[in-house]
């Protein structure tokens, strides 16, 4: 099961509230779902726990009963509401006039308690929102073809803290966020706290894990940097060799070329512990520089 239909289903798990509440995610489901007007409803789901809801919720909510319910041999589940009487008491209990479209706008007097607004999100999430896995990327997106509500959508939650986004996809209007602590939030907010306690962890886990590539990755270079030193260090001793210098370089030179040719693989720390008496990191560094300049000139 992918991250968003299991964030579908624990929403699905609460219990519908009171009418208000029952209604404010009612009326999020349909100006989100994939046909809303005074002919007809329908909603079609891909979401097991939401098919076991939306009939519970639509009674709740109204009073009604669906037209038509799933079939089983159905791939999908769909829902639909054709009686014009039906239609029109909903219609009206949003506070449209039935004789008029219902895709108008979002009547903010139906979502003026905290409670209200998020049941009217988790019912649009539900409808048509989806969100990807967060080991993945962080993205959650609601859907609607109601270019108004979609606005009116991005400025509700604008009023409630949030940040969310907007473009246009295939005729639909979609509202989403990138932020992945957003993203934590507005689970929460639906009603959905361990997916948002899942993605908080699959967050810290990702920034662990960058971390430590980071760390790898400098350990690497710093890797590379020192066998690169390395050899050149080696190099230049080669040259001196061959120059016939060496004999006539100070004995703490000599010692450091003893030391470097018999210690090849060893960091300036471990190889300045070699010395007797052991000297200084800075101090052998000195020294090493001191041979490549001399085996160039």
């Amino acid at each position: 099961m992918s991250f968003s239909s299991e964030a579908k289903e624990e929403l699905c798990g609460r219990a519908l509230e009171n009418t208000c509440c029952s209604r404010a995610e009612a009326y999020g489901a349909l100006l989100f779902c994939n046909t809303f007007t005074p002919r007809e409803v329908r909603i079609i789901t891909e979401s097991a726990g939401f098919a076991r809801r939306l009939p519970i919720l639509l009674e709740r909510a109204f009073g009604l009963a669906f037209d038509r319910l799933p079939c089983p041999e159905e791939q999908k589940y769909i829902f639909q509401l054709t009686e014009a009487g039906k239609i029109a008491s909903i219609i009206d209990a949003f506070g449209f006039d039935s004789r008029q479209s219902p895709v108008l706008h979002i009547n903010f007097g139906l979502l003026e308690e905290d409670c209200c607004r998020s049941a009217f999100l988790r019912g649009a999430f539900l409808s048509g929102g989806s969100t990807t896995e967060p080991s993945k990327s962080y993205h959650l997106e609601l859907v609607t073809s109601h270019a108004q509500a979609s606005r009116e959508l991005a400025a509700l939650l604008t009023d409630m803290g949030r940040q969310p986004r907007q473009t246009a996809r295939g005729g639909c209007q979609v509202t989403y966020f990138k932020s992945s602590v957003q993203i934590e939030q507005l689970l929460a907010l639906m009603g959905a706290p361990r997916s948002a306690g899942a993605l908080e962890s699959a967050r810290a886990e990702k920034r662990l894990r960058n971390g430590v590539n980071r760390q790898v990755n400098c350990e690497s270079a710093n890797l590379d940097k020192m066998v690169a030193a390395a050899q050149e260090q080696l190099e230049a001793i080669r040259r001196l060799y061959e120059l016939g210098r060496v004999e006539e370089l100070p004995p703490r030179l000599k010692e450091t070329i003893i030391l470097r040719e018999a210690f090849p693989e060893l960091t300036l720390s471990e190889l300045a512990e070699e010395f007797d008496p052991p000297i200084t990191k800075s101090c052998l560094n000195h020294r090493l520089r001191k041979l490549v300049e001399l085996s160039r000139t």
